[in-house]
C-alpha cells in the first residue's frame, strides 16, 4: 500500500481501502493491506490501523458477510466447487481471525494507547458476535457467547510477561455485566490451567495479573430481580452457578504455589470478598491450612478465615487456639500488621465459651511479653489482658494472688506451645504488678487498673490500635506541668542557658 507520509496520510490511505472493501467484494484483497500495517512498529500506524480494523470487521458482521459455522480450511474451500459467496465469506472470515488474533497480541504492547485501543476493539467484536453469531446454535433463537474470542481477551489481560494492572483497571466496568462477569470467571480457570501448564517457573506477572483480575470479580449477594447484560439476547444464569464457577476460578488460582506477596493481598480480602460467594466455603481449608503454617502475619490473617469456617461453616480446627498463641512472641509489638493482629486476637478471644485454661494463658503469655515492650504497646495490651479477665470471671484467680510466685517460682512454662499445658492458671499476672512501677505515668495507671474491682462494661481498645510512639510524645508536651512555686534559686532556662535554644522551648525547667 502506496503511503503518504506522516499518520494523517496513513488515515487517508486505511480510509480509501475500508471504503473499497465495503463497497465491492471485488477489492476484498484490500484488506491485506489494512491488516499490514497492524504489523508496523510506528504507535500511531497501529493505531489507525485498528481503528480502521474496527471498523470494518464491524459492518461486517452487521451485513452478515462472515461465514456462520465450523470454519473450514481457507485452502480446501478455494480450491473446491463452492459459490462465490461462500468463498468470500470463508476467505473473509479468515481475515477477521487473522485481525483478532493480531489484536489479541497487541494487548501486549509497550504503547497503553496501543493496548486501549486493541481491547476496546475487541470487546465490540466480542458484542457484535453476541448478536450476530459466527456459529450455528441447535436451537434456532439460542443465546450463543463468543466464548473463544472472549478467551482470547482474557489471555491477552492475563499476561505472563508483563504487568497489566492498567489495562485491567479499564477492563473493570465489564465485569458489571453479568454475562462479561460469568463468562470471564470461566476464562479465567482456562488461562490458569494454560499458563501454569506450560511454565515450569509461573512468572511473578502472571500472578499479579490473575489477582487483579480475581479480586475484581463480585458477585451480587442475592438473585438480581434486574440483569444487565453486554451481549444481547443473553439469558440469566442462575446465582449459585456463578458461585460455583467463582469458587472454581479462585480454586484454580490457590491450589498453587504463590508469591509471598501475593498470599497477603489473598488473605487480606478472604474473609469478606471470597468466602461469602463460594459455594462451598469450607473448600478453601487446604489453602488457609497451608497459608497458616508459613508463620507471621501471614499465619494470622489466616487465622481469621479459619476462624470464620469455624464459627459460620462448623468446621472443625481443633489447633486453631494453638497457632493463635503460638504466634505471641516479642515481635507482635513491633510488626506492619499490630493493629490487625490485636484487632483479631481479641475478634478471636471474644467468646465467653472458652476454658478458662486457655484465656489464662493467653493473658500470662501476654503479661510476660509486656515486660520487654513499648510503652505505645502497653497501652493497648494492658486493657486487652484486663478485658479477657471481665470476660471470663474464672481467670480473675491471676491478679487475686497478690503473694503468688514471681519469676523465679512461676510455675507458668513459657517454652510450651500447648496453652492447655503451660500451667498459666496456676500463676499469677505479677507482671501486671512490676509494671505498675514503669516510667512512663500513663502505664503505670494503666497497669494499676487490677488494683481496684474491673469496672463493666469493657474498655475499648480500638482507639488505641494504632497508637504510636510520636503520637505519645506529642500527647505528653501538650500536657501541663504544675503550677510554679516560689523558689530560692533561679530556673535555668535551657541545656546550655541560652534561653532561645530548641530545648528550651520544650523543657524549660519551672
Amino acid at each position: 500500500m502506496e503511503r503518504e507520509p506522516g499518520a494523517a496520510g496513513v488515515r487517508r490511505a486505511l480510509g480509501r481501502r475500508l471504503e473499497a472493501v465495503l463497497a465491492s467484494r471485488s477489492e476484498a484483497n484490500a484488506v491485506f493491506d489494512i491488516l499490514a500495517v497492524l504489523q508496523s512498529e510506528d504507535q500511531e500506524e497501529i493505531q489507525e490501523a485498528v481503528r480502521t480494523c474496527s471498523r470494518l470487521f464491524g459492518a461486517l458482521l452487521e451485513r452478515g458477510e462472515l461465514f456462520v459455522g465450523q470454519l473450514p480450511s481457507e485452502e480446501m474451500v478455494m480450491t473446491g466447487s463452492q459459490g462465490a459467496t461462500r468463498k468470500y465469506k470463508v476467505w473473509m472470515r479468515h481475515r477477521y481471525h487473522s485481525c483478532c488474533n493480531r489484536l489479541g497480541e497487541l494487548l501486549g504492547h509497550p504503547s497503553f494507547q496501543v493496548k486501549e485501543l486493541a481491547l476496546s476493539a475487541l470487546l465490540k467484536f466480542v458484542q457484535l458476535e453476541g448478536a450476530h453469531p459466527l456459529e450455528k446454535s441447535k436451537w434456532e433463537g439460542n443465546y450463543l457467547f463468543p466464548r473463544e474470542l472472549f478467551k482470547l481477551v482474557v489471555g491477552g489481560l492475563l499476561s505472563p510477561e508483563e504487568d497489566q494492572s492498567l489495562l485491567l483497571s479499564q477492563f473493570r466496568e465489564y465485569l458489571d455485566y453479568d454475562d462479561t462477569r460469568y463468562h470471564t470467571m470461566q476464562a479465567a480457570v482456562d488461562a490458569v490451567a494454560r499458563v501454569t501448564g506450560q511454565h515450569p517457573e509461573v512468572p511473578p506477572a502472571f500472578w499479579n495479573n490473575a489477582f487483579t483480575l480475581l479480586s475484581a470479580v463480585s458477585l451480587p449477594r442475592r438473585e438480581p430481580t434486574v440483569s444487565s447484560f453486554y451481549v444481547k439476547r443473553a439469558v440469566w444464569t442462575p446465582l449459585q452457578e456463578h458461585r460455583r464457577v467463582f469458587q472454581a476460578m479462585w480454586l484454580s488460582f490457590l491450589k498453587h504455589k504463590l508469591p509471598l506477596s501475593l498470599y497477603k493481598k489473598v488473605l487480606l480480602i478472604v474473609h469478606d470478598a471470597i468466602l461469602p460467594q463460594l459455594a462451598q466455603p469450607t473448600l478453601m481449608i487446604d489453602f488457609l491450612t497451608r497459608a497458616c503454617d508459613l508463620g507471621g502475619a501471614l499465619s494470622l490473617l489466616a487465622l481469621n478465615g479459619l476462624f470464620i469456617l469455624i464459627h459460620k461453616h462448623n468446621l472443625e480446627y481443633p489447633d486453631f487456639y494453638r497457632k493463635l498463641y503460638g504466634l505471641l512472641d516479642p515481635s507482635v509489638f513491633h510488626v506492619k500488621y499490630r493493629a490487625r493482629f490485636f484487632h483479631l486476637a481479641d475478634l478471636f478471644l471474644s467468646s465467653s465459651h472458652l476454658p478458662a485454661y486457655l484465656v489464662a494463658a493467653f493473658a500470662k503469655r501476654l503479661a510476660r511479653l509486656a515486660l520487654t515492650a513499648p510503652p505505645e504497646a502497653l497501652l493497648m495490651v494492658l486493657p486487652f489482658i484486663c478485658n479477657l479477665l471481665r470476660r471470663h470471671p474464672a481467670c480473675r484467680v491471676l491478679v487475686h494472688r497478690p503473694h503468688g510466685p514471681e519469676l523465679d517460682a512461676d510455675p507458668y512454662d513459657p517454652g510450651e506451645e500447648d496453652p492447655a499445658q503451660s500451667r498459666a492458671l496456676e500463676s499469677s499476672l505479677w507482671e501486671l504488678q512490676a509494671l505498675q512501677r514503669h516510667y512512663h505515668p500513663e502505664v503505670s495507671k494503666a497497669a494499676s487498673v487490677i488494683n481496684q474491682a474491673l469496672s463493666m462494661p469493657e474498655v475499648s481498645i480500638a482507639p488505641l490500635l494504632e497508637l504510636t510512639a510520636y503520637e505519645i510524645f506529642e500527647r505528653d508536651l501538650k500536657k501541663k506541668g504544675p503550677e510554679p512555686v516560689p523558689l530560692e534559686f533561679i530556673p535555668a532556662q535551657g541545656l546550655l542557658g541560652r534561653p532561645g535554644e530548641l530545648c528550651a522551648q520544650h523543657f524549660t525547667l519551672s
